[in-house]
């Protein structure tokens, strides 16, 4: 089985509400919403207008700006909680980049050490080698 990432750990912790709320804002901010609720206003204006039977919702549509008012007055909130999930999601991504780069430097301060003492013993063996031979020659 995978490890789990960050990402799918802290989805894991929503509540049904967040979801709920994230899936709401995702589908609201969608070309697929914007496309929808423009047909729907053009059918609602269209029947209200030339209706042969009733108008349910005459011209200025009030009842129609006041469907949108109650759809504004829940989709703000909702998104502003999506927004705000959002913003804790970017906390904990920046926390846990910064914990990775504090681990990566001390491993490689660590690796720089260990390379530093062999090169300081491969030259004291050269320096060892070279006096070794010095004192045979001479």
């Amino acid at each position: 089985m995978a490890k789990k990432t960050w990402h799918s750990k802290h989805a894991e912790s929503y509540t049904f509400g967040q979801r709920v709320a994230d899936a709401v804002a995702n589908g609201m901010g969608s070309w697929s919403f914007i496309i929808i609720q423009t047909v729907f206003v053009i059918i609602w204006m269209a029947l209200n207008v030339v209706g042969f039977v009733s108008h349910w919702d005459v011209y200025p549509f009030i009842l129609l700006n006041l469907i949108f008012s109650t759809q504004a007055a829940y989709a703000a909130p909702i998104i502003m909680m999506a927004q705000n999930r959002q913003s804790e999601r970017d906390r904990i991504q920046a926390q846990e980049d910064f914990d990775t780069n504090v681990a990566a430097k001390e491993e490689i301060e660590a690796l720089q050490t260990h390379l530093n003492a062999i090169e300081t013993e491969k030259l004291d063996k050269i320096i060892a080698l070279l006096e070794k031979m010095q004192k045979v020659s001479g």
